[in-house]
C-alpha cells in the first residue's frame, strides 16, 4: 500500500508537468540503462554508467527534432560503477574495488587505456559494499564514500566500510569522515565544499545531506572500530550510546555532526541520492545556486536551499517533482540546461513503473508560484516566493502552521519524529518588495526540524504549487 504522503505527492503530477515536464531518452529496446552516473563531455554530450559496468556516451540527446539518440560503448566489464568524474583529458569512475580512469586515445568514443589510481581498501563480498564518486576537493584530490555491508561478508569483515576516503592524485588513500551509513550521493558544491546524502535506517533516523568535514563522525558506529588503524589520523570517536536524542549526541562524542538538511521520512522521500547545484544560469528556473537531488525511492527530485548560520550549514528542503519512470540515483546537468536523471530500482524498489531509465527534467518557462526560500532570523523565519504573494492572506496569522522534532540516534530501523512541539507564528509582515514575509516564531528550538506549512495566495491568487518546508534549525541567528 502506498502511504498516504506519498499518495498526495503523485497527485501533484498534473501541476508539476505544467512548469517542468519529463522528456524520456529513448534507448535501444537491448539496452537495459540501470544509469549509476552522469557527466557531460566538453562538447556539451552526456557519458553515462550503469550497475551492469558499461559507458556510454549518448548522442541526441536533447530530443533534437528529426533525431534518435545514439549509445555509444565507450567501456565495459565495470565492477558496479557508480560515478564519473572528467579530469585532465582522463574520466575518472568509482568501481567497487578501486579508483579507476580511463581515456579515449584516438577519438573514436572507444576507452583505448584503464589504469587503477587506488584500490587501498577490501571488499567483503558482500553485495552492498558499494563506492560512491569521485568528486573532487580544492587541492585536487578524490573524494569516495564508502557503502557499509549489509547481511553476509563471506570473506571476512573488511576496513573502511561507512567512510569518506580521500585520495590524492598519486593514488594515496587517507580515510577523513567516520560514521557513514549508506552514503548514495557524494557533489562538490560551488565553493569547493564536499558534502554528501545518507539514507535512512540503523543509526540513521531520517535521511540526511551533511557537509564532510575532516575528522568527524556522522553517527554509525559500523565501522569506527578502523579508527584505531594508524591510517586514521583523528581523535577515535569510538561507538555512540543508544536511543540518544540527536541533538545530545554531541555532548558525548565531540565529533559527531549533525546535517545540514534531514529529510523528514515519507514527507520528503526516503531514499535520497545524486545532488547538483543550480549554476544553469536561469535556464532551469528561478532556483539559481539551490540543490536538486534526485530520491530513488519515491522516483523524484527533490529541493534544498542551504545558508550558513554561525559558520554552520544549514536550511530548508522542499518537494519539487515527482513522477519520474523509475528510482532516481544520479543527476547531472545538460548543455541546455535541463536535469537529466539516471534511474534503476534493481534490489531498490521504488514506486516508479519502470525498471530503469534516462530522462531529462526541462523547464517550460512558466513561473510556478513557490516558496523559493526559507530561511532563519534571530525571530522566527523569511519566506520570498517566486512570485508576488496576496499581501491580505500573507498578513493573516491562519496561513502559517507547523511542528518542530528530531530523531533519535539508535540501533532500530530509522526513527520517530521525537519531542514534537507545534510552532506558534506570533507576526507576519510582508516586505515591500511584495514577494517575501518575515514570520516571528515562539518557541524555535536548534538542533530541531521545523517543518511549516504555507496557505497564502499569489496577487493573482494562485495556492502555492507546494506548501511545506522542512527546515533543519542548527543554530538560531543572533
Amino acid at each position: 500500500m502506498i502511504p498516504m504522503l506519498v499518495f498526495a505527492a503523485l497527485q501533484a503530477v498534473p501541476q508539476e508537468s505544467r512548469y517542468y515536464r519529463l522528456e524520456p531518452v529513448e534507448q535501444p529496446a537491448e539496452l537495459v540503462l540501470e544509469v549509476s552516473g552522469i557527466t557531460l563531455l566538453e562538447d556539451g554530450r552526456p557519458m553515462i554508467c550503469t550497475r551492469r559496468g558499461e559507458v556510454y556516451i549518448v548522442d541526441n540527446a536533447y530530443g533534437e527534432p528529426g533525431t534518435k539518440p545514439v549509445f555509444h560503448l565507450y567501456a565495459q566489464g565495470l565492477q558496479e560503477p557508480l560515478g564519473l568524474l572528467p579530469h585532465e583529458g582522463w574520466i575518472y569512475v568509482a568501481q567497487r574495488a578501486e579508483l579507476s580512469r580511463m581515456r579515449d586515445i584516438d577519438g573514436d568514443d572507444r576507452a583505448d587505456e584503464l589504469e587503477t589510481v587506488c584500490d587501498d581498501w577490501n571488499i567483503s563480498g558482500n553485495y552492498h559494499e558499494y563506492l560512491f564518486g569521485p568528486v573532487l576537493d580544492r587541492e585536487g584530490n578524490f573524494w569516495v564514500t564508502s557503502n557499509r555491508p549489509f547481511g553476509d561478508q563471506p570473506f571476512g569483515s573488511v576496513k573502511w566500510r561507512g567512510f569518506a576516503l580521500r585520495i590524492t592524485p598519486q593514488g594515496a588513500m587517507q580515510p577523513v569522515c567516520a560514521g557513514l551509513r549508506s552514503p548514495c550521493g557524494v557533489a562538490t558544491s560551488p565553493d569547493g565544499e564536499i558534502f554528501y546524502s545518507d539514507n535512512q535506517g540503523e543509526w540513521c533516523g531520517t535521511s540526511k545531506l551533511s557537509l564532510l568535514e575532516e575528522g568527524m563522525f556522522y553517527g554509525h558506529p559500523w565501522g569506527v572500530d578502523s579508527c584505531k588503524d594508524p591510517l586514521w589520523k583523528f581523535a577515535d570517536p569510538g561507538h555512540p550510546k543508544n536511543e540518544v536524542l540527536m541533538t545530545e549526541v554531541s555532548k558525548q562524542i565531540p565529533s559527531f555532526r549533525l546535517p545540514a538538511v534531514w529529510f523528514p521520512y515519507d514527507k520528503m522521500g526516503r531514499s535520497p541520492s545524486g545532488f547538483v547545484w543550480d549554476q544553469a544560469g536561469g535556464r532551469f528556473g528561478p532556483f539559481a545556486h539551490q540543490i536538486f537531488i534526485g530520491d530513488q525511492y519515491q522516483s523524484s527530485v527533490m529541493r534544498v536551499a542551504l545558508e550558513k548560520v554561525d559558520g554552520r550549514w544549514q536550511g530548508a528542503c522542499f518537494p519539487f517533482r515527482v513522477g519520474l519512470a523509475s528510482g532516481v540515483v544520479r543527476v547531472g546537468w545538460g548543455k541546455d540546461g535541463s536535469l537529466f536523471c539516471g534511474e534503476t530500482n534493481r534490489g531498490w524498489g521504488s514506486l516508479g513503473p519502470k525498471s530503469a531509465g534516462l530522462e531529462r527534467l526541462v523547464w517550460t518557462g512558466e513561473m510556478p508560484f513557490e516558496i523559493l526560500a526559507l530561511r532563519a532570523s534571530p525571530d522566527g523565519f523569511d519566506l520570498d516566493f517566486t512570485q508576488p504573494i496576496d499581501p491580505a492572506s500573507a498578513a493573516d496569522l491562519a496561513s502559517y502552521s507547523g511542528e518542530s522534532y528530531t530523531y533519535l540516534l539508535h540501533e532500530t530501523y530509522g526513527s520517530d519524529e521525537v519531542e514534537k512541539r507545534p510552532l506558534h507564528v506570533s507576526a507576519a509582515r510582508v516586505a515591500p518588495d511584495g514577494k517575501s514575509v518575515h514570520i516571528a516564531v515562539d518557541g524555535r528550538r536548534a538542533g530541531y526540524v521545523h517543518e511549516l506549512h504555507v496557505k497564502l495566495r499569489s496577487a493573482e491568487g494562485e495556492p502555492l504549487l507546494h506548501d511545506a518546508a522542512y527546515y533543519t534549525l542548527n543554530a538560531i541567528p543572533r
